[in-house]
């Protein structure tokens, strides 16, 4: 059922109704989406976007382990699909800025129920790794 907001109300939600929808897909556009959003950098590039505007020096220094290259096309991934707003000041020397769109910010939030389940279960996981269980 939609909630009148575009949300599916209930644990099945709008994947239940569509049949798992178009994501299944291989040709599907949304996979393109769904690997930008969850993929390594951009969970983390979107976590580290809640606490407010970030400098390209600010976000490699919050989300450690990053390149240079990694970040700089994870945000254009994010940038590209709506979810960040680069902003150039157009000065020397360059300054640009990074902000979570109102799209990114609901993204960020899905991303980090997520990521609050990982580090949650960390030592359960930890222990199946122990255990000999397969990791991949």
């Amino acid at each position: 059922m939609d909630a009148g907001d575009g949300t599916a109300e209930g644990p099945a939600g709008l994947s239940a109704r569509l049949g798992r929808g178009d994501l299944m897909a291989a040709e599907c556009p949304s996979r393109a989406v769904l690997r930008h959003l969850t993929s390594r950098w951009g969970v983390l590039v979107l976590i580290a976007l809640q606490s407010g505007t970030h400098r390209f020096s600010d976000l490699r220094r919050k989300v450690r382990g990053v390149s240079e290259r990694m970040l700089a096309q994870t945000l254009q991934w994010l940038e590209a699909d709506g979810m960040v707003k680069r902003r150039d000041f157009q000065v020397v020397p360059p300054r640009v800025e990074y902000a979570l769109t109102p799209l990114g910010v609901e993204a960020a939030e899905k991303v980090r129920i997520l990521a609050d389940w990982i580090e949650i279960s960390l030592p359960r996981i930890v222990a199946n790794w122990e255990a000999g269980e397969p990791t991949e």
